[in-house]
C-alpha cells in the first residue's frame, strides 16, 4: 500500500461515526492532561468537545486531571510518578510532554505529536504502535514543501530564507531536507538557523537578526508554538513575510501558516480515547496523520509589512483569513 493511500485510510478511520460511540460510559474514567503549554489551552477544549460528543460527561463519568508544566523538569518528574501511583484510566499528552511520557509503560497514552513518534521511540511503526501508546501526528514532509511554495506565492521577490528549526524535535531532519529540496526547486536560498529546546531560541533569533533574508519560515513544534508571539513580532520587526505551521501562529500575528487544525485533531483524538476506554488496545490502534489543512493568512501583519493582498489570488486560497 502507498503510505498517501494508507493516510488517507487511517485519517478516515480517526473520525469515527459519533453516533456510533455516544452512548453513555459505563462507569467513571479517569483522564490525565499532560502539557507543557499554559491555560487557556484550546486543544483541551477541542478535546473535551469530542469526548462530550461521544457521551462522556464531566462530573458523571468523565474526569480530567490537568497538568501543564511549561519549562518545568521538575513538574514533568512529579506529574509522571504521579501517573505511576494514581489510578488513572487515560494519559493525553503533546509535545515535549509527550517525551516525559516515554517511561510510562502502566497506562495507555494518547498523543498529538509535531514529530515523528517513531524516531522518537514510542510506537514500532505508524501502523503498528505495538505498546501503550498510540495518537496522532502532524508531521507531514509534503506540508515542508508547500510551505515553502506558498511563502513564495505570497512574496515573489523571495530568494532567502531563514529556517528556524527546534533540533529536539524528532523528524527535524527529514523535515530540514524536505524544506531545502524545495527551495532548491524554487531557486531560493535556504539558510538553516537550528536552536536546541526554549532556552536556546533566543540566541537563536539573534543568529537570525543578523541574517540578510527576505522571509522566515517557522517549523512548527511545542517550543515555537510555546513562544509563536515573539517570534512573530520578531519577523515584523525585521520585516520579514514569514510562515508557520499552525494557524495559532497567525492569530499571534505571523504572515501565514498551512498545516492541520489542531483543535479538530484534538476532537478527532477523543474517538480513539473512547476506543481504548472501551477496551481496545493502544497497540492495535494506528497513529493517524491529518488529511485536512488550512491555509491561514494575516492581513493586518501583511499590511505592516507593507505587502497588498487585497486583490492578490492568494488570498482567495485562504482557508481562514484574520484581520
Amino acid at each position: 500500500m502507498r503510505r498517501r493511500d494508507f493516510i488517507s485510510l487511517v485519517g478516515g478511520a480517526m473520525v469515527w461515526p459519533v453516533a456510533a460511540q455516544s452512548q453513555e460510559a459505563t462507569r467513571p474514567y479517569r483522564i490525565f492532561w499532560f502539557s507543557t503549554q499554559t491555560q487557556p489551552d484550546p486543544f483541551l477544549d477541542g478535546f473535551r468537545d469530542g469526548m462530550r460528543a461521544r457521551g462522556y460527561v464531566e462530573g458523571k463519568n468523565l474526569t480530567f486531571e490537568l497538568q501543564y508544566a511549561p519549562g518545568d523538569p521538575e513538574a514533568l518528574r512529579q506529574a509522571i510518578s504521579e501517573i505511576k501511583r494514581g489510578k488513572i484510566d487515560l494519559v493525553v499528552s503533546s509535545g515535549p510532554a509527550t517525551r516525559a511520557m516515554t517511561a510510562v509503560r502502566e497506562v495507555p497514552v494518547l498523543f498529538a505529536l509535531s514529530g515523528d513518534p517513531v524516531e522518537l521511540g514510542i510506537v514500532k511503526s505508524l501502523a503498528q504502535p505495538g505498546g501503550n501508546f498510540t495518537g496522532s501526528t502532524f508531521l507531514s514532509l509534503e506540508l515542508a514543501g508547500k510551505r515553502v511554495e506558498l511563502l513564495r506565492d505570497i512574496f515573489p521577490r523571495l530568494s532567502t530564507l531563514i529556517a528556524l528549526s527546534n533540533t529536539n524535535h524528532p523528524g527535524e531532519q527529514s523535515e530540514w531536507r524536505a524544506t531545502r529540496e524545495a527551495c532548491q526547486k524554487l531557486g531560493i536560498a535556504p539558510v538553516y538557523v537550528p536552536f536546541s529546546g526554549p532556552r536556546e531560541l533566543e540566541a537563536a533569533l539573534a543568529r537570525a537578526a543578523n541574517i540578510h533574508a527576505d522571509a522566515l519560515l517557522v517549523f512548527p513544534d511545542a517550543a515555537t508554538m510555546v513562544h509563536r508571539a515573539s517570534i512573530a513580532e520578531f519577523a515584523i520587526n525585521r520585516r520579514l513575510p514569514s510562515m508557520f505551521g499552525w494557524s495559532e501562529y497567525c492569530e499571534a500575528g505571523g504572515l501565514a501558516s498551512y498545516g492541520a487544525n489542531q483543535k479538530a485533531t484534538y476532537f478527532s483524538l477523543a474517538t480513539y480515547a473512547d476506543r481504548i476506554l472501551r477496551g481496545e488496545s493502544p497497540a492495535d490502534l494506528p497513529v493517524v496523520q491529518p488529511t485536512n489543512f488550512e491555509f491561514a493568512i494575516n492581513l493586518g501583519t501583511a499590511k505592516l509589512l507593507g505587502i497588498d493582498l487585497d486583490e492578490s489570488a492568494i488570498l482567495f486560497r485562504a482557508n481562514k483569513v484574520i484581520e
